[in-house]
């Protein structure tokens, strides 16, 4: 079946080998061997059409983005993704179950890394954010919403006053205090969403899933290569991007620790990450975006608070669960990190703006 798939599409060589890449909890993805070369040539990817019910629109975001950044790179094949197309020319090829495929080379001697758990890859991880969001700063062209209201919190507070209204587990009488911690933060929220609706915070290319295993770096001598893993690219506000690298990369416990001692916002892992970003980004960020930059965190952690809670309240419909408060102990830690970023924004801003200035 693979076999077939793949022959779908404009690739060299003979298929000598295929074999899975990853655990696959949204694409399923293959490494695909041709004869002659012992590293993969190729990764086959069967996008996953229930997250991304448009994969052609996600497909031509992917190739615009990366045509626009292989014109400004010394090295076109490795510093951005390659999309193979099929053989009729379409950039994805769709079977006859309705899966969509897609194709894309492989890099050659690459590396990535699961998790940033120490400065240097803190540093690292912003490094790659920065590069990509320069290399797309010129870029004018919108792209499509590939996710619908990603971000958007006026779209996540219509979600959630609906959710309150139907309290369809009947949850809601028992979260007087989680529910304040959204209720008292929702105009703070609003007024930040707002500036970029009027376009006083620019629309940019944003990749929307910042962790450090989508960055790529040469496996010898450990520099940047590219950006990686494009499905939820879209144009929104580069803020968001920021915010969910700090969400993620400063946090001293796990998403949905039970332990709240655990979970603290790490200043030496927030200013590691920024050190990289701003070194690539610093002197093209606009005055309202560096005035939120350290903001952007507090805006997505908050927002993954609303939506744990919410899908809490609405009885746990959306993210997979290990058991039946899960979803109400990732509200509490991520709540927990949120206190502790505000706590700190002043400092975090200081940071920023001091390290700007030295640029």
């Amino acid at each position: 079946m693979k076999r077939e798939i793949i022959s779908k599409f404009r690739i060299e060589g003979e298929v000598c080998g295929i074999e899975p890449l990853g655990e696959g909890f949204i694409n399923d993805t293959l490494l695909v061997y041709v004869e002659g070369c012992p590293q993969p040539k190729y990764i086959l990817q069967r996008k996953n059409h229930l997250v991304f019910p448009d994969v052609p629109a996600m497909m031509e975001n992917i190739h615009k983005v990366t045509e626009h950044i292989k014109a400004k790179v010394s090295d076109p094949l490795r510093e951005t993704l390659t999309v193979i197309p099929t053989l009729d020319g379409k950039l994805y090829y769709k079977d006859d179950e309705g899966n969509f495929w897609a194709v894309c080379l492989f890099i050659e001697g690459s590396r990535s890394y699961d998790r940033a758990d120490t400065e240097q890859l803190a540093y690292q991880g912003g490094l790659g954010l920065g590069q990509f969001h320069l290399l797309v700063s010129d870029f004018k062209e919108p792209l499509s919403e590939v996710i619908k209201g990603f971000h958007n919190i006026r779209w996540r507070f219509s979600q959630w006053d609906e959710a309150l209204a139907a309290d369809k587990a009947g949850r809601v009488k028992d979260l007087g205090e989680e529910i304040s911690w959204i209720e008292s933060r929702r105009e703070q929220m609003l007024s930040f969403w707002a500036k970029y609706e009027s376009g006083e915070i620019p629309t940019r290319v944003t990749h929307n899933d910042t962790k450090i295993s989508n960055f790529l770096f040469d496996a010898k001598d450990g520099s940047l290569l590219c950006a990686i893993d494009l499905d939820t690219m879209m144009s929104s506000t580069l803020l968001n991007d920021t915010g969910d690298a700090l969400r993620s990369f400063p946090n001293t416990g796990a998403e949905d620790d039970r332990d709240l001692d655990r979970v603290s916002f790490s200043m030496p892992m927030f200013k590691a990450y920024m050190k990289g970003y701003l070194s690539k980004m610093g002197p093209v960020l606009t005055p309202v975006e560096i005035e939120h930059l350290a903001f952007s965190g507090i805006y997505i952690t908050y927002e993954q608070v609303l939506r744990f809670l919410m899908d809490y309240i609405d009885g746990d419909t959306y993210y997979k669960i290990k058991y039946p408060e899960h979803n109400l102990v990732r509200t509490r830690a991520q709540y927990k990190l949120l206190t502790s970023m505000e706590e700190q924004l002043a400092q975090m801003n200081s940071f920023i703006f001091s390290t700007i200035e030295s640029l």
